[in-house]
């Protein structure tokens, strides 16, 4: 019934059936946290499922038209991720302890890599593309959900610091080969033979785009300047120059990933602003959710549970439940050698890989640009897997993540050991118990956020604060 309406509408305005499909993936969107919350699960979880439930292989109330329409979610979903990522590349933090952090990335994203290609191309049989790049996805995390975890416990300290880099670092090599794997596949797919120019040419282009990202985010420096612009058009010019970048790289066929954190991490060092960040924070919500309802809706019920005749005889229910037990081995043994290998403490070299878990935004878009150059039956068991393994990895991801800030010692239950308190009064005399507690109960409430406003909301509401003080039109 509901697709007469929209073919009803489409004859009638176009634009119509567009919009509408939008409201409702935002309102169904929003209703599912609100389940979600009380369970405790990730809002990703939330719009995955939406996604799904809304897709065709449940209630189908979105068109074909609008989903396939909407593929440039994909890219601008990223820009926005690795945007938010590239603010964590300070290069004071880099320069204490970066070749440690860079072995112990290195370790833990290429070994998760090797075991998915080995379970997929040498165990289950599957196709060499297909093993290629699922592989090279294994590699990669969710900053989201681990740095939402850390700010939620108040966690700090040794193993924060090191956990903090190598997830900045880790997408960056999950990139890389990304990048190289699909060149891989492709060339596998035309029958073309096998080079090393096939896997130096995508390096070549992830440098290139990093360049690239460096210049525009000295542009993004030179046209945000306080001095010169109001806080209003610094959002502006912001989401304008990460579009115009996200479009050239699409045209290019490349990634925005790599770009986009190359141009946050030079205009992070070169300003140390990082109220933009905070203002574009809460600005996307919106965007995100869109990205992650339309995966859901290209996610392929059926394709679970039989064989995909293109990629192997396994079914990929089966394929799904091995890439997710094997990567969070791969990211687990990884981390551990990584931190043995580079002298890191006992309980970082223990815990670390613990928090490593989580996969969803930067994997999920990284898959959805895989479908489309694979093409075919592949590239939709390439996306129909991610999103799956997603799923679980962010019903347990946090939870992980958590357990391993725990366990490391980085944040304690304990009144006593959250906030340090000298127990000397000025004048020498010990404090009481008494004393002691209630010093400690007024400075954990410093420390809380007022009325529950985030400091991104903050800097949102400042920046429309600020433009409605100066009494002028909106357009100026």
């Amino acid at each position: 019934m509901l697709n007469g309406l929209y073919a009803e509408l489409y004859a009638r305005t176009p634009a119509a059936p567009v919009i509408i499909a939008v409201a409702m993936m935002l309102f169904c969107g929003f209703l599912a946290t609100r389940v979600t919350k009380k369970l405790r699960l990730p809002n990703v979880t939330a719009y995955i499922l939406t996604g799904v439930i809304l897709g065709p292989f449940c209630l189908d109330l979105i068109p074909d038209q609008i989903v396939v329409g909407s593929e440039f979610l994909s890219d601008i979903a990223l820009a926005f991720i690795a945007f938010s990522a590239g603010q964590y590349f300070r290069l004071e933090t880099l320069r204490r302890n970066g070749v440690k952090v860079l072995v112990i990335t290195l370790l833990e994203a290429l070994l998760a890599s090797v075991l998915v290609f080995l379970l997929c191309y040498g165990l289950l049989r599957l196709n060499l593309p297909f093993s290629i790049v699922l592989a090279a996805l294994a590699s990669t995390t969710a900053p989201a959900s681990t740095m939402l975890t850390i700010r939620q416990t108040g966690a700090k300290g040794n193993f924060v610091d090191t956990l903090l880099q190598v997830v900045a670092l880790d997408d960056v090599v999950g990139l890389v080969a990304y990048g190289t794997a699909v060149s891989m596949a492709m060339a596998s797919l035309s029958g073309s033979a096998f080079s090393l120019g096939q896997v130096l040419l995508p390096i070549l282009k992830n440098l290139g785009v990093l360049a690239l990202g460096g210049v525009f985010g000295l542009l993004l420096k030179l046209l945000v300047s306080p001095k010169t612009r109001t806080t209003d058009n610094r959002l502006i010019i912001a989401v304008s120059l990460l579009f115009a970048f996200c479009g050239i790289c699409t045209a290019l066929e490349i990634s925005p990933l790599l770009g986009c954190m190359s141009m946050s991490t030079v205009y992070v060092n070169v300003t140390g602003d990082d109220r933009l960040f905070k203002q574009l924070n809460y600005f996307s919500p919106p965007l995100l959710l869109l990205f992650f309802v339309r995966s859901g809706l290209c996610f392929d019920l059926n394709a679970l549970i039989r064989p995909s005749g293109s990629v192997g005889a396994v079914p990929l229910i089966v394929v799904g439940i091995c890439y997710f037990l094997v990567r969070i081995l791969g990211k687990y043994l990884g981390a551990f050698l990584g931190c043995q290998l580079v002298g890191s403490p006992k309980k970082t070299r223990n815990f670390l890989g613990l928090a490593l878990i989580p996969q969803a935004g930067v994997a999920i878009g990284l898959a959805a640009l895989g479908r489309r150059a694979l093409g075919g039956e592949t590239g939709a068991a390439l996306e129909t897997i991610v999103l799956a393994a997603s799923v679980l990895y962010e019903l347990i991801g946090p939870a992980s993540a958590k357990l391993s800030l725990y366990l490391s010692g980085s944040y304690s239950n304990k009144l006593e050991e959250l906030v340090e308190l000298p127990e000397l009064t000025p004048d020498g005399r010990p404090k009481t118990q008494l004393e002691l507690l209630i010093e400690r109960i007024e400075k954990i409430q410093e420390e809380l956020p007022r009325h529950g406003v985030s400091e991104e909301e903050r800097a949102f509401t400042e920046a429309a604060e600020a433009y409605h003080s100066q009494e002028r039109g909106p357009f100026v």
